[in-house]
């Protein structure tokens, strides 16, 4: 039984931490990835129910639901007049008082899982009753991750209101199935936006996980075997296989982080380290069966949509379909340089900066006029990086042109008007992007 924990613990630990790591930037990506980590913990912990408050473990595995229903209101459409207020309430209101909830729950149980129960379901039947009234007809990956939420929401009520109709690690297995499917559909639906690969690079990260968790699971069951206390081991089975596992999954993060310690004081090599790092994590993601000329307004939109929003990330710009346009294959021939991943990054980050450029407006460095929008839209969050609607931002390294813009954006466009701006600045680039005669 103890093994099978620590499988499931190993399975939801790691596809956690790949949804992370593929897309941390994406808030669907980050809070499925999150809500699987909390599952995880859960299992963890539940061999040591002696130790903890009473089924501490069960009360636990209530927190998915809670970060899930994020997850939700995330995949609701953007241009939706409620997502921003109710992504604003989940965030302030729902999640401090779920978790008080929770840790009430387990500290003092009793009437405490009831409520705890209350609090922890209701933003997740708000969100599905939300997902459903405006997703209504939007095909089979939306009534999947419908079906799969209640029936998440139902194991977790079960679990937090027993009943004694079945036993707590079947519902407890039953939540894990429905987590790693909503976190399977999540991971596609985001590689479809993106338009990335996911098999190639789902089967790289599950196999270089796996391969560490069986090395090192199985040598603390053999150690196991001739123990005559077992369970002294676990913590140390669930932190090593764990930490193996997250070592594995984020080893590009975990070397960046490195490098910045061991090369301090040469910006340059962590620059060059950093690029040819993003470029061997991008290839597993390219999509080669993606055929840009096949591709409508809207699917060819999309993915200049996505190259934009990673504007500044060569690892994602190389695996947008969009480094396959004919344009770049003639731009590399007329400059001699080598057909090469990364210069064809480079070639389609600088073709959108003159996009971009081709948008503003002559004899002015920056304007709030209507003709001014489309340039404004793309180029001051994309390329100049702000971020005017942060709730702390930086902005040190500014110049006086960017200044102004971030004061103009703060004051007079609120955040869906510059997403309806940015969605129309995007088709301009789009069509121009596809039918210019590039020199």
């Amino acid at each position: 039984m103890l093994g099978l924990t620590l499988v499931a613990f190993t399975i939801a630990w790691w596809l956690g931490l790949y949804l992370l790591g593929r897309d941390p930037w994406r808030a669907t990506m980050r809070r499925a990835g999150l809500g699987l980590l909390a599952y995880a913990l859960a299992l963890a912990f539940a061999p040591f129910d002696g130790a903890l408050p009473e089924h501490a473990h069960e009360v636990l595995a209530g927190l998915p639901a809670l970060i899930w229903s994020g997850v939700l209101i995330a995949l609701l459409p953007a241009d939706h007049r409620w997502r921003a207020r109710a992504d604003r309430l989940w965030s302030a209101g729902a999640v401090p008082a779920g978790v008080t909830s929770l840790v009430l729950a387990t500290a003092a149980g009793g009437p405490w899982r009831v409520v705890a129960a209350a609090v922890v379901l209701a933003p997740l039947l708000v969100s599905v009753a939300a997902l459903i009234r405006a997703r209504r007809g939007h095909g089979i990956r939306d009534g999947l991750v419908i079906l799969a939420s209640l029936l998440f929401g139902l194991g977790v009520a079960a679990l937090l209101m027993p009943m004694g109709w079945l036993p707590d690690v079947l519902v407890i297995g039953a939540i894990g199935v429905d987590l790693l499917v909503l976190g399977a559909v999540v991971a596609a639906s985001n590689a479809v936006e993106s338009g990335e690969a996911l098999a190639t690079d789902l089967r790289r990260s599950a196999m270089g996980a796996g391969l560490v968790a069986l090395v090192l699971g199985g040598q603390f069951g053999l150690v196991a075997v001739g123990t005559a206390d077992p369970d002294g081991l676990l913590p140390l089975a669930f932190g090593v296989v764990g930490t193996a596992v997250a070592v594995v999954t984020l080893a590009s993060p975990l070397q960046a982080v490195l490098d910045r310690l061991v090369f301090a004081g040469a910006a340059e090599v962590r620059t060059q380290r950093a690029e040819l790092r993003d470029a061997a994590d991008a290839l597993p993601r390219r999509n080669e069966h993606e055929r840009l000329a096949k591709l409508d307004d809207d699917g060819f939109a999309r993915l200049v949509r996505e190259a934009l929003r990673h504007y500044g990330d060569l690892g994602k710009l190389l695996a947008n379909p969009l480094t396959a346009l004919p344009a770049i294959d003639k731009r590399l021939v007329e400059r001699g340089r080598e057909d090469h991943s990364l210069d064809r990054a480079i070639e389609l980050k600088a073709m959108l900066l003159e996009c971009i450029e081709r948008l503003k407006p002559p004899d002015q460095e920056f304007g709030t006029s209507e003709e001014w929008r489309h340039y404004n839209a793309l180029y001051f969050p994309y390329v100049a990086g702000l971020r005017p609607y942060r709730r702390q931002p930086d902005l040190s390294g500014m110049d006086e042109t960017s200044r102004r813009a971030f004061d103009w954006f703060r004051r007079y466009v609120p955040e869906r008007t510059l997403y309806n701006w940015q969605n129309a600045a995007t088709r301009v680039v789009a069509a121009d992007l596809r039918t210019r005669d590039w020199q």
